[in-house]
């Protein structure tokens, strides 16, 4: 697509953005193994990892198993202070030698490449998401975006190999503009993808909330000059670093809705597990709040409660489940209950992606299904609408349903998994469309079922790689 005249934004905008506190932020982060295992690290966090775990992390470096040439090392005191009394926490952000042990997985997970109209920038579906940041504020061992954040070499459509570059403001709006005006000139739909108009962004990477505010704010409001309506924000510093939503940040907020009144904010936040946010008592119980609940750390609740404050303002949670982390009905239902219980929305779980390493991770398909199911069980109709999602190159695949007991056609001696196709690349022609496959208890990835297909309208099982 030819890009439009280059954009700029408007006097209004630039006198918004120029307004903006930038704000400090320390989150204390502690990056790299070597500060792990030559004792440079203060000495509280010394005895985070034993002496065996460093010894056997530094035999790999180096070697074709480096585990920071998958995924660099990097926690916040925030989020050590939690960890420190927490399994799962752990096993989240601590490297361990077996996440290559199997290098298997995707470079390109979902084949996301394939729709980047403009560097930065994956226009899958009826939403833009941008790749504004290459890093968060701490790192998550199975974060799907291991490509971005280690700035791996990726192989394009076009026969290129190079890293995943950042979006640029200016090219994105471009691109906005031009594609919404071929749409209201080809009566609603895009002449050649079908895609509607360009509604929605979702900013990501990386986390954007590790950019200044004045940055944020100048991509807020290019885009709402561009004609977004909806902004989306992905991050997980509620759980990393929840100061960094301060007077400053919501200042900023505040004005550009000021400004931009039309034009709503929604975080996507990233809460694995109920340690990140609840409080604990000398014996590792959560505790009880007197007017209902479980007890938050203050720091979290006060930002989730100043972002729910603003009624432009929404705030959902999405996270996979995954092995040592939430694969436990009691912690996700917890997590469930105590967000929706202070205004985060539990949108989806996902199963986890083919990223490099993903073995290490992934629980089974059909183990996430029931996990998710036992831990609705108590739960409100309004608590327990989270979908269990797994990512297709086709779209966003809901697993629907996993029968315990035999189905009577042929394949389903030991029951069905049933999916449906419910985000669609493109023009989404086969939204909705459903695959039926044979249980396969030990799947964590379509081609484990290849051999168990029973009816696939949908096409997800008509290539050979997903």
């Amino acid at each position: 697509m030819s890009l439009a005249p280059a954009f700029s934004i408007s006097e209004k905008a630039q006198r918004f953005v120029e307004s903006i506190d930038k704000g400090k932020y320390d989150r204390q982060i502690t990056a790299g193994l070597d500060k792990f295992v030559g004792g440079n690290v203060d000495p509280e966090l010394q005895g985070f990892y034993s002496p065996e775990e460093l010894a056997a992390l530094a035999a790999l470096k180096g070697t074709e198993r480096d585990i920071e040439s998958r995924m660099p090392v990097k926690i916040t005191r925030h989020y050590f202070q939690q960890a420190k009394n927490s399994k799962a926490l752990q096993q989240l952000i601590k490297a361990s030698p077996a996440e290559t042990f199997d290098l298997a997985g995707s470079q390109d997970p979902g084949k996301q490449m394939d729709y980047s109209p403009v560097e930065g920038m994956l226009h899958k579906y009826e939403i833009g998401l941008l790749y504004v940041a290459s890093t968060c504020s701490a790192h998550c061992r199975f974060c799907y975006r291991e490509e971005l954040i280690a700035k791996k070499e990726i192989a394009r459509s076009d026969g290129t190999v190079a890293p995943k570059g950042l979006a640029v403001a200016e090219d994105i709006c471009a691109y906005i503009v031009e594609h919404n005006r071929l749409v209201a000139e080809n009566g609603g739909v895009h002449p050649e993808t079908g895609r509607p108009k360009l509604r929605e962004i979702l900013m990501s990477g990386g986390d954007p909330m590790v950019l200044s505010n004045r940055i944020i704010g100048n991509w807020w409001a290019s885009l709402a000059e561009a004609g977004i309506e909806n902004i989306r924000l992905g991050t997980k510093d509620l759980a990393f670093f929840p100061d960094r939503f301060d007077a400053a940040f919501l200042e900023m907020l505040d004005e550009f809705h000021r400004n931009y009144p039309n034009t709503s904010i929604r975080f996507v936040v990233h809460f694995n597990h109920p340690d990140e946010f609840l409080k604990k008592d000398a014996d590792g119980n959560y505790i009880p709040n007197p007017t209902g609940g479980l007890a938050w750390l203050d720091n979290t609740l006060r930002s989730v409660r100043e972002l729910r404050s603003r009624y432009w303002v929404t705030i959902d949670n999405q996270s996979p489940i995954i092995k040592g982390i939430n694969d436990d009905a009691d912690a996700l239902r917890i997590l469930q209950c105590e967000l929706k219980r202070n205004g985060i929305e539990c949108s989806r779980f996902y199963c986890g992606r083919d990223i490099v390493g993903h073995r290490a991770f992934n629980i089974p398909i059909e183990e996430a299904w029931r996990l998710l199911n036992e831990s609705q069980r108590g739960l409100s109709g309004i608590e327990s609408h989270a979908k269990l999602s797994i990512t297709h190159y086709k779209g966003k695949t809901e697993v629907c349903a996993a029968t315990n007991e035999p189905v009577n056609i042929p394949g389903g001696e030991n029951g069905v998994v049933i999916m449906k196709l419910y985000r669609n690349a493109g023009d989404a022609a086969d939204k909705g469309k459903v695959v039926i496959l044979g249980r396969n208890p030990k799947a964590i990835w379509f081609n484990d079922y290849e051999d168990r297909v029973l009816f696939d309208e949908a096409g997800l099982f008509t290539k050979a790689n997903y």
